[in-house]
């Protein structure tokens, strides 16, 4: 972003929310790059998958949800559970397997769940989140409650049965829900461009007869942040559904197991020039929002919380061998 970008919501920001949205994308970035050293180390047991690289599509979209609203998540949901403000300490010892952690231990990198704070947890089966997102948008309806559900998904799962099932439902029943394709480019090593016959995955929509958006530089936090804030707005104010699109990459493979191969190393490298922390950085700075060495010391902050909740995690008891019957059924 430069001076001359048109941002028609930023006046109406804070410049409080606008270094807490700038926080949450370096909280992203520093645990997901600890994470991924962890795994290396052999630390972390189970399967890891990381949102370095799609910050902005993460923080953007959840900052413009009103206060009481969820989300479901998916297998790369590390950047939506903290752009949610999950605690680190608790986040770190549920991926490292910790009785302390969000789920006791027990369900790891692409489970995590936070009820307290709105999220109503990740899913390791693709599109899973779908199903749970419009039971949790019917339950919205019909207690009259006001809150609406974000359903983020990768571009992969747009060729679910859950995904034509799930916008048909709540078109038909008009749940207060958005369905969000973060469209990183593969599922898993196939291209996007591979496996659907049309240009983009919001053109979806019309099929179902709700709104479809397109945000076509998800690394642009603002421009996220806008079309969110338009359409939550839409949302709850009683329309129906809606489903938006947008771009970003993936800096690393799919998972902790991929060393992503199928991309050569120009088109990773020509990504990272569009790293959507650097940009936000220097749009603070060159509009005077805020200075280098402000930006400097949010980032700084947050690599030392992320260090802390290494060292909680580590400091935390295994979950015990008469917990694996807890929890089993609600009482």
């Amino acid at each position: 972003m430069s001076k001359k970008d048109k941002v028609t919501n930023v006046a109406e920001l804070s410049k409080e929310k606008l270094l807490h949205m700038h926080k949450l994308m370096c909280d992203i970035r520093n645990f997901d790059n600890k994470v991924n050293q962890m795994v290396r180390k052999g630390q972390v047991p189970g399967m890891t998958h990381f949102s370095v690289g799609e910050e902005a599509a993460n923080v953007g979209a959840i900052a413009a949800l009103m206060e009481g609203d969820y989300i479901t998540s998916n297998h790369r949901g590390h950047g939506q559970t903290i752009a949610m403000e999950i605690n680190l300490n608790e986040m770190m010892a549920e991926i490292m397997g910790k009785a302390t952690g969000t789920c006791k231990g027990k369900g790891g990198s692409m489970h995590i769940a936070d009820m307290d704070k709105g999220n109503l947890g990740a899913n390791g089966i693709v599109g899973g989140g779908m199903g749970m997102a419009i039971g949790a948008a019917l339950t919205q309806k019909m207690k009259n409650t006001g809150k609406i559900v974000l359903c983020c998904f990768g571009d992969g799962a747009v060729n679910e049965g859950s995904f034509h099932e799930t916008l048909n439902l709540a078109s038909i029943w008009k749940l207060p829900v958005i369905f969000y394709s973060i469209n990183n480019h593969y599922g898993i090593s196939t291209p996007i461009k591979d496996v659907i016959n049309i240009d983009y995955n919001y053109q979806r929509a019309s099929a179902y007869g709700i709104p479809g958006h397109f945000i076509e530089d998800g690394n642009d936090l603002l421009a996220v942040y806008n079309k969110f804030a338009e359409v939550v707005k839409y949302v709850h104010e009683g329309n129906g559904p809606a489903l938006i699109e947008s771009i970003t990459y993936r800096w690393f493979g799919h998972s902790s197991s991929d060393p992503g191969k199928y991309r050569t190393k120009e088109e990773v490298d020509n990504w990272k020039k569009k790293d959507p922390i650097l940009r936000f950085k220097n749009y603070l700075v060159e509009n005077s929002i805020a200075t280098a060495e402000e930006l400097d010391k949010i980032d700084a902050d947050s690599k030392a919380t992320v260090e802390e909740s290494v060292k909680f995690a580590m400091a935390s008891p295994e979950p015990s061998l008469e917990s694996a019957f807890e929890d089993i059924y609600a009482e």
